[in-house]
């Protein structure tokens, strides 16, 4: 975790100096004095960043949460504000082919940002969008056509979701009368210490076949056995590496991410090891990284359900994010 916080310092470093450069080459900013205020306040701002950024993570609701908040939404504003400067950059051969239209073209290269970074605020702060998709399990019994399946992930419960944003995110699920109910992992953000209310939220979590999770990355950056042990206590059955059949037909199989495993060079087939791809009826897998499709597909899985990528996150990460992940989205 130490070398990927400073690498992603590093690069929002690079990214805030870049863009404060760009900013000061406006003409606007021709006067000396306002260039330097604009360097203070870029210096200041990029000093908060870094206490934000580590800081708030124990304290949820107190003024450093917050701080750890406004941090994370300066990055990712960065993000968007270098990628539009950057393809403004490789477009004008650096300056070089539109030097008489610069400044009106780094402006507007600025506005579009700005635009881009409120949308991207009313998009993030929204409720989730429920997204209804209907899936033909040849091997489901006819018994058990119409199974309801609500699926949650990457909740990232922590310093800046807690119990309050589960309790309007449990009344969306109660509204969908789910018939089974699954997590994909993530569930925690895995830093800081644990809301213990969260257990009574979790609690209301309820579906005729059951509440089940499987782990993701961010259970194991910090104390993942206190934060799976938070909604055990709430009835929630965690499928790590193992399977249920969750009614007669129907087999519900969970493996710990993948993605884990990959970095840590366990190269062990995981999905393999679990299915014997005897199964006669029908078989949904939970993964938190969207791994090994194929191989599951080849076990007898005819519904894998996956979280982790964020559907590429942010534009144009996701680019990168598919290269990785071929099943990124959808």
């Amino acid at each position: 975790m130490f070398g990927f916080t400073l690498i992603l310092n590093l690069i929002a470093s690079l990214m805030h100096g870049y863009l404060t450069w760009r900013i000061a080459s406006l003409n606007c900013f021709k006067p000396v004095h306002l260039r330097r205020r604009l360097w203070l306040l870029s210096l200041t701002l990029w000093l908060l960043y870094l206490v934000g950024i580590h800081a708030g993570d124990d304290v949820s609701g107190s003024l450093l949460s917050l701080l750890n908040q406004l941090a994370l939404n300066w990055l990712g504003a960065l993000f968007l504000a270098t990628t539009i400067q950057l393809m403004l950059e490789l477009l004008s051969g650096f300056g070089f082919w539109a030097k008489p239209y610069l400044n009106q073209l780094r402006s507007s290269a600025l506005l579009l940002s700005l635009l881009l970074i409120v949308v991207a605020l009313v998009q993030g702060m929204r409720a989730p969008i429920v997204s209804r998709h209907e899936v033909t399990l040849t091997a489901l019994p006819v018994s058990l056509d119409g199974t309801r399946i609500v699926v949650l992930s990457d909740l990232h419960l922590g310093s800046q979701l807690g119990a309050q944003w589960l309790n309007a995110r449990v009344a969306q699920v109660e509204g969908l009368k789910p018939d089974l109910i699954v997590l994909l992992g993530d569930i925690f953000e895995g830093h800081g210490r644990i809301d213990s209310g969260l257990q009574a939220v979790f609690a209301r979590l309820k579906a005729p076949m059951g509440v089940y999770a499987v782990t993701g990355n961010h259970e194991f950056h910090g104390d993942s056995t206190a934060a799976i042990a938070i909604s055990e206590k709430a009835s929630v059955v965690w499928l790590r590496n193992c399977w249920q059949e969750v009614a007669p037909g129907l087999l519900l199989a969970g493996v710990d991410n993948l993605s884990r495993q990959q970095l840590n060079n366990n190269n062990g087939d995981r999905v393999l090891s679990l299915l014997d791809g005897n199964y006669k009826g029908a078989i949904v897998l939970l993964s938190h990284s969207p791994l090994q499709v194929k191989k599951a597909k080849n076990r007898g899985v005819g519904l894998m359900l996956s979280g982790h990528t964020h559907g590429g996150q942010i534009w144009p990460f996701g680019l990168l994010v598919k290269q990785y992940y071929p099943y990124f989205d959808g």
